[in-house]
């Protein structure tokens, strides 16, 4: 690949991470998709921006449990759909005066809502628990006896 089409990738990925961080305060800008086509344009141009972005500690674990088909937490969506419906709904009634902007608004609302809920939803604690109690990954008790019978 060539130094400008790399120069080019990183330029659209660090916008990408920009309008991802604004969206972040703003609902009606959408943080996750910028920042998966910031992590393809950093992944196509600059090792050490693709690994900053997926180590980052506000971006990274959203990025790697999205890519990796793990979904989104239940309080970041919770959050996400809050922020949403309060920002949405207060510019339209106390921002705009026209029907279809009010419109426009509500239904860009609804599908940003649509999209969120129909994210599988990543429950860490869930995943934890289901391997600290697995038989399978159990150590094997330290002096050879099995559970419940007596040493003696």
């Amino acid at each position: 690949m060539t130094r400008p089409v790399r120069m080019l990738l990183v330029a659209a990925g660090t916008a990408c991470v920009g309008l991802g961080f604004i969206g972040m305060f703003l609902p009606v800008l959408p943080t996750t998709p910028f920042l998966l086509l910031a992590a393809a344009c950093y992944a196509r141009s600059s090792q050490r921006f693709y690994r900053w972005l997926m180590t980052n500690r506000w971006f990274g674990a959203i990025l790697r449990n999205y890519r990796e088909g793990r979904g989104l937490p239940l309080k970041q969506k919770i959050t996400t759909l809050l922020l949403l419906w309060l920002t949405i709904g207060a510019t339209a009634v106390f921002a705009v005066t026209s029907f279809w902007i009010r419109f426009f608004l509500l239904i860009v609302a609804v599908g940003v809502t649509i999209h969120l809920l129909k994210i599988k939803t990543f429950r860490p604690e869930k995943n934890r628990l289901r391997k600290a109690f697995s038989l399978r990954e159990a150590p094997p008790p330290e002096n050879g006896c099995q559970t419940g019978e007596s040493g003696g």
